[in-house]
């Protein structure tokens, strides 16, 4: 498809493109400035809006802001599509595009396939690691984040045209199967392992762990009572013999009775945990046959690591089981890797690692164990502990050199949650010495599902949410909704039982993946599924139901989209409402350019709803189906159109599906 030369398929890198070289006259690095070009936030202020004129007055002490932005105006050429620049307030430049550029950009959008986005002209090597659970339990609530995030940014990645390749890194090899091995031999239902061998596996991993916290909670307990009554005689000497009415002393008593009672607190849930336990027959019987349990199932991870033949076999037996068990959570979400490399295949380059950090003088030994000192870190990273084994910082230096070497990655992505921050700052480091430094690594950190409570989101017992369950929660959840509003219809039910189910199934999982999108990925938020599923405010189902709304105009109207598209009629923006909704549409290009270069999917959400809303006041300004005139019907019906098309787009590159029917 050839597009016209006036076709500019990014309006704010196009901008941008034309100040850059004008910048120069006042600033060595215009780049430092130019991302202070942005959209406008209030249509009086113009289409676009340039700041930049204030910082780099402040560098020039004669010259106001006003009078440089006025300069910069006389100097940048955008006559072709904009109109006269104007200098507002103290030096904001305002940038309007012209209408009937305006009008020929929309039109030219109706026939472009991709919707004004453009391929990327330098396409890199993309790995995007994300997902990545330890394969020995089933998926919770947990590994929700890492993988709707990931797999909004392998999508948006791929479409802008970067050869991108999806690695889930699984955790098949870490003491979590030392703990299920141990369990496995102690411990093993027959009957429940042969009727459903992941759920018997799960639950020996959580026994061996719940027994080991056992043992080192009550081995705490002394040292916590030790530390409780050292600052109960501190607080006592405090009070008994210090000047009261002196602020500094009254502060000091303060916070120790604060710490006091959280180690109070602290004491008092350990004690509990040891009685809830030792309330338990079987379990009491099971903590005092293995006092040295963690110890024991460390061992096991041992021996599969050196090869044990036994703990190999198991290992091989268990691991088909409990992928598939995890591939069915995958399948239900419509997610798709092109790899899944675990840490098991990296174990046999982990030895070479450390020996090539030895030799190019990055790795020496520090109290037995050898690390990398990295200047203006202080934390060591450790890459052979003092029992010779290996770490997760081996594997994850192991993982760097096969994805440049044998992938030939220019980018790689780390979803993984911000509490592994100082990880990925050593890792980093250690990989630009090590001698990648042309390679660009970004962690893709995120925060943290909380219930309602705040606090991380867990079931009544206290364990971390299955996320199978969740989904089928949110899916029956879903069907309750889609059922009552369908019931609800003036003409009455339009859609069988199977048609709800399948409504339900896209509503359900998008509402959940939506949710987390929405957030800028740094923050926690809060797991609530009746504000995920509602059809009104910032939802998935509130775009679902934009889309559901143009495909009923179309089918009431008994209009072909596809014919519309090929008749070549032309698009005009009269009402202002439909100049607000093609200049957003027009925006589709620089939003996916900004979720690629940053990862956040939060960009596109913000995009999506903000269409949504520019549709609903357009729908509700201007007739379509009965608009005064055919032609104005005709362009109004392209307006529809494109905005159905990037709704429904925009949500598959968030993993989000649609319906033509709500």
């Amino acid at each position: 498809m050839s597009l016209p030369r006036a076709y500019i398929m990014n309006i704010l890198a196009e901008l941008r493109s034309r100040f850059e070289p004008v910048l120069t006259e006042w600033t060595d690095d215009p780049s430092s400035v130019i991302e202070m070009l942005k959209a406008s936030q209030d249509a009086k202020f113009g289409d676009y809006q340039a700041n930049f004129a204030m910082p780099l007055a402040a560098r020039i002490p004669e010259l106001k802001p006003r009078d440089l932005a006025t300069q910069i105006v006389e100097k940048v050429d955008l006559s072709d599509f904009c109109e006269p620049l104007e200098v507002a307030g103290p030096g904001f430049i305002n940038i309007k595009l012209k209408q009937d550029w305006l009008n020929t950009q929309t039109q030219n959008l109706v026939a472009d396939e991709r919707l004004g986005v453009a391929a990327a002209e330098a396409p890199q090597k993309v790995v995007v690691d994300f997902s990545a659970p330890n394969v020995a339990k089933p998926m919770h609530v947990g590994h929700l984040r890492s993988t709707v995030i990931g797999d909004a940014n392998y999508r948006v990645l791929k479409f802008l045209g970067h050869d991108v390749v999806g690695d889930n890194h699984i955790g098949d090899w870490g003491t979590q199967f030392g703990m299920i091995i141990f369990g496995y031999k102690h411990f093993l239902n027959e009957a429940a392992f042969e009727e459903a061998p992941v759920t018997e596996l799960a639950r020996l991993y959580r026994l061996v762990n719940q027994l080991s916290d056992y043992h080192a909670t009550k081995n705490a307990i002394p040292k916590k009572e030790e530390d409780i009554n050292q600052q109960a005689e501190k607080l006592q000497s405090l009070e008994s013999s210090a000047d009261l009415t002196d602020k500094k002393i009254q502060k000091q008593i303060k916070k120790l009775k604060a710490d006091l009672g959280e180690s109070q607190a602290e004491l008092t849930s350990q004690q509990e945990s040891l009685t809830e336990l030792e309330a338990n027959e079987d379990l009491h019987s099971k903590a005092i046959a293995f006092p040295e349990i963690a110890r024991l199932a460390r061992e096991e991870t041992a021996r599969l690591h050196s090869g044990d033949a036994e703990n190999i076999e198991l290992w091989e037996r268990f691991l088909p089981q409990c992928l598939d068990a995890i591939q069915t959570v995958y399948d239900r979400l419509n997610i798709h890797f092109d790899m899944t490399l675990g840490e098991s295949f990296y174990q046999p380059l982990l030895a070479d690692v450390v020996a090539d950090l030895k030799q190019k003088g990055l790795a020496k030994e520090s109290q037995g164990a050898i690390c990398v000192f990295m200047q203006g870190i202080e934390a060591p990273f450790i890459v052979q502990k003092q029992d010779g084994a290996f770490t997760y910082a081996t594997t994850d230096l192991a993982t760097i050199k096969y994805r440049v070497e044998e992938l030939k990655a220019d980018r790689v992505l780390y979803v993984v949650d911000s509490r592994q921050s100082e990880h990925f700052k050593l890792l980093f480091a250690t990989v630009k010495e090590w001698g990648y430094s042309d390679l660009e690594l970004q962690h893709v950190s995120f925060g943290t599902v909380l219930g309602k409570n705040k606090r991380p989101y867990k079931t009544r017992s206290g364990d971390t949410v299955g996320l199978e369950s969740l989904l089928d929660e949110s899916i029956e959840s879903a069907y309750q909704i889609v059922s009552e509003n369908d019931d609800a219809k003036p003409d009455g039910p339009e859609l069988n039982d199977a048609e709800r189910r399948q409504i339900a199934e896209v509503v359900g999982l998008g509402g959940i993946k939506y949710a987390d999108l929405k957030h800028n990925r740094d923050s926690d938020y809060v797991f609530d599924l009746d504000k995920m599923l509602a059809n009104k405010g910032d939802t998935a189902t509130y775009m679902q139901y934009a889309y559901a709304r143009v495909c009923g105009i179309f089918r009431k109207g008994q209009i072909d989209r596809s014919a519309l598209r090929d008749h070549q009629a032309a698009l005009t923006l009269v009402d202002e409402s439909e100049r607000a909704l093609a200049l957003q549409i027009n925006r589709y290009s620089e939003i996916l350019e900004s979720v690629a270069t940053e990862a956040r999917p939060n960009y596109l959400t913000n995009y999506l709803f903000e269409l949504s809303n520019l549709f609903s006041t357009f729908y509700n300004n201007c007739h379509v189906l009965k608009a005064e005139e055919e032609a104005v019907k005709t362009s109004r019906l392209l307006l529809c159109d494109l905005t159905a098309r990037i709704v429904e787009h925009g949500l598959s590159l968030l993993g989000i599906g649609t319906c033509e029917r709500m």
